[in-house]
């Protein structure tokens, strides 16, 4: 690693500690040329993703896609920022665990769904009318019935 004072290759690690549930290494080092301490991290890049859109167009995978949904979705919830992100985080750790290069809007579409059931449920409705595309309020009545079935 190079070091950012002197530039020497010349390293060593003093210090290494696993941060983000493990999925994070972060390195305390120490030049040997000039005994300056830095801090580095190492983190494993999943390969990038791809979505297949419903028109045959594919795009780069982008997270903030989700996140501006999610937040539309979620307007005027109690939704935190924190909570808004760490939804994002696993509905990106969920798609890149199928382990596919490509994934289908609609797995996407799926994912958030689940991810917002489990969250809140107003935002939930909110997302799913948009998303399947709800035309009359009998759509949104099924729908909470989903969330709720009645026992017979």
């Amino acid at each position: 690693m190079v070091c950012p004072k002197c530039q020497s290759l010349r390293d060593q690690v003093i210090d290494s500690r696993l941060i983000e549930e493990g999925k994070v290494i972060r390195r305390r080092r120490e030049c040997l040329g000039c005994h300056h301490r830095f801090t580095t991290y190492e983190e494993l890049h999943p390969q990038k993703l791809r979505v297949s859109k419903k028109d045959g167009r594919v795009e780069d995978f982008d997270p903030s896609l989700i996140h501006a949904a999610l937040e539309k979705a979620c307007e005027k919830r109690p939704v935190s920022h924190e909570q808004l992100d760490r939804l994002v985080k696993e509905i990106s750790r969920s798609l890149h665990e199928l382990d596919e290069r490509e994934v289908t809007s609609r797995q996407i579409g799926e994912t958030i769904m689940n991810k917002l059931r489990e969250e809140d449920e107003v935002a939930y409705v909110r997302y799913a009318s948009v998303y399947r595309q709800f035309n009359v309020a009998t759509d949104f009545v099924r729908e909470v019935q989903n969330l709720h079935p009645v026992a017979s």
